[in-house]
């Protein structure tokens, strides 16, 4: 039976930034403009990290069952494959955690539009299915295409329509580089991956890419994060507080650009977490400080 330790670890705490980003950036827009709503960003909150830690214990789960995780395999706690935990209790885990963010995100479909029941339930496929079912789409490559678009483009544009019931254009614009660093927490979780990826059969995006070009793809997310968060600039200049992120941004590209690998990008791991939670914290802060002109 898995401590609450193991279950907390299991839930790859790590990964978190990726939830709480980008509804912090869309209620940032909604401030900015003049018109939050902090109920609904509350709610918006709980169906992002529900989700989160739901496609964390479903990967668990779903590579666990199928060989791809081994108790060998480097990275954080695996429930499954380290048998801490028996699979249908993770299973059960993943889909408690499903349950949580539909609950929720019912609410906010009652209050604002009902064409949002159907991006909620494309979020929950797109969660399971990740690793889930016959052909699971993260085995093909195809993982950081939905991060991309469900932890940036949706998570924020949907955070700030259910508050202002409409989406101004600098929603869109901050979405795309809050969607970049949700990319850079999974491609370099998947560059430590790529010789164990390789051997199980898991064709990840790192894998077809390789390390050298694995490597320019993180390189290139952060640094197009950064560049077009700038673009914000007209709705306000205060988003150039974003800047003061860069330094955290030195220490994992040096590692992935240095030719770090294993253990060593666990730590790169961490601090893209921490870049990316800095990142968003100054980007919310600068969007709404366009409130005062």
């Amino acid at each position: 039976m898995a401590t609450l330790n193991q279950w907390v670890a299991g839930a790859r705490p790590r990964t978190l930034p990726s939830s709480i980003v980008p509804v912090a950036v869309g209620t940032g827009v909604a401030v900015g403009v003049g018109a939050p709503m902090w109920w609904k960003a509350l709610l918006a909150m709980v169906v992002a990290l529900a989700l989160q830690v739901g496609v964390n214990y479903a990967n668990d789960y779903s590579d666990g069952i199928r060989g791809t995780d081994t108790e060998e395999r480097v990275g954080p706690v695996r429930l499954t494959a380290a048998r801490l935990a028996p699979p249908k209790q993770v299973f059960w885990a993943a889909w408690a955690c499903f349950a949580v963010a539909g609950v929720a995100g019912l609410v906010l479909v009652a209050t604002s539009s009902w064409w949002l029941l159907l991006i909620g339930a494309l979020a929950i496929v797109a969660a399971w299915y990740y690793t889930g079912g016959k052909n699971p789409y993260g085995y093909r490559g195809l993982g950081e295409l939905s991060v991309f678009v469900f932890f940036g483009l949706v998570a924020v544009v949907g955070t700030v329509f259910v508050q202002l019931d409409y989406v101004p254009w600098q929603a869109w614009v901050v979405a795309i580089p809050v969607g970049l660093l949700s990319c850079s927490v999974l491609v370099i979780n998947n560059l430590r991956d790529i010789p164990t990826d390789s051997e199980t059969g898991k064709i990840t995006l790192a894998v077809r890419l390789g390390d050298i070009w694995t490597r320019r793809l993180y390189l290139a997310c952060v640094a197009g994060a950064f560049v077009i968060a700038l673009a914000a600039f007209p709705a306000s200049w205060w988003v150039a507080l974003v800047l003061l992120a860069v330094p955290l941004a030195v220490g994992p590209v040096r590692r992935v650009t240095g030719g770090q690998t294993g253990r060593d990008l666990i730590l790169g791991l961490g601090e893209t977490g921490k870049l990316q939670l800095a990142f968003g914290i100054l980007l919310t802060a600068g969007l709404a400080l366009g409130a005062l002109g």
